[in-house]
């Protein structure tokens, strides 16, 4: 496995990367300038800012692009609102830059199937069911958080979870579910089986993955940090790469502050 070290800066702007390659630029944004720095992470631009380290191993996939943003939010998500043009996005018919087709579905299908994991009925991808509730216009708002997540996920086709950092135990790894594993995904107690299907793990086991989130890492009202992670495919390897800046973009609308990956 990769290691990737997740370093949090808690003061400045945006920062972000590509996991797929320990050789893929770093891509950076502050309120003064957006570039990259393929030498990885720059603490002399960056500063001295107060910092968390959490390690993230990434098991190697000839399909999978993941990537992770890392946000501290200026105050727990409960005291925020979500402006009103992105709510207006949570509609199919909402004006984005993006729109997913079937070419992108049978793509992030076939990045589950590789694995082993039937991407149909109630295990398809999050980013469909998104799509189904937007047509039947059942997509609320939750908070500002996972409402971006929901936006760029409807639109870019790409799957997304958003869980809250502060409970999850490290280490972390993204890695292949064994057979038989599951997990509750809601208040009500259901479970998934998530048997052969692409998961972020923590040291007490798998907690999100591109179809359903694990209820014991979802946010609440008192949530102050999260990592949104897109499960993304080589194939669609610019359109995540999109994906990624959209929500570096939304995000930055709120003072908020990302984690560097590297």
């Amino acid at each position: 496995m990769r290691q990737v070290c997740l370093r949090g800066l808690l003061s400045l702007g945006v920062y972000l990367m590509r996991t797929i390659s320990s050789r893929a630029p770093i891509y950076f944004l502050t309120e003064y300038q957006f570039g990259f720095d393929n030498r990885g992470y720059n603490s002399e631009y960056l500063g001295t800012n107060s910092r968390r380290f959490m390690d993230l191993a990434i098991k190697e996939h000839p399909l999978l692009d993941c990537r992770a943003v890392v946000t501290k939010f200026p105050k727990p998500l409960g005291r925020l609102l979500t402006p009103q043009d992105v709510l207006e996005l949570l509609s199919e018919s909402g004006v984005a830059p993006f729109s997913s087709d079937d070419n992108i579905r049978k793509l992030i299908r076939d990045l589950f199937r590789h694995s082993g994991f039937k991407p149909t009925g109630r295990s398809k991808p999050a980013s469909e069911y998104l799509l189904k509730a937007a047509k039947e216009n059942k997509l609320g708002s939750i908070n500002v958080a996972v409402d971006i997540g929901n936006v760029v996920s409807l639109h870019t086709g790409i799957p997304i979870s958003v869980v809250d950092l502060d409970l999850v135990e490290s280490p972390l790894r993204v890695d292949v579910a064994p057979a038989g594993a599951s997990y509750i995904f809601n208040q009500s107690g259901q479970e998934i089986d998530i048997s052969h299907l692409i998961c972020l793990f923590d040291q007490l086991g798998p907690c999100a993955n591109a179809v359903k989130d694990s209820q014991r890492t979802k946010t609440s009202d008192s949530t102050t940090q999260t990592m949104t992670i897109l499960w993304g495919t080589e194939p669609l390897m610019p359109r995540v790469q999109e994906a990624v800046n959209w929500v570096v973009k939304l995000s930055s609308e709120y003072d908020v502050n990302l984690a560097n990956l590297h």
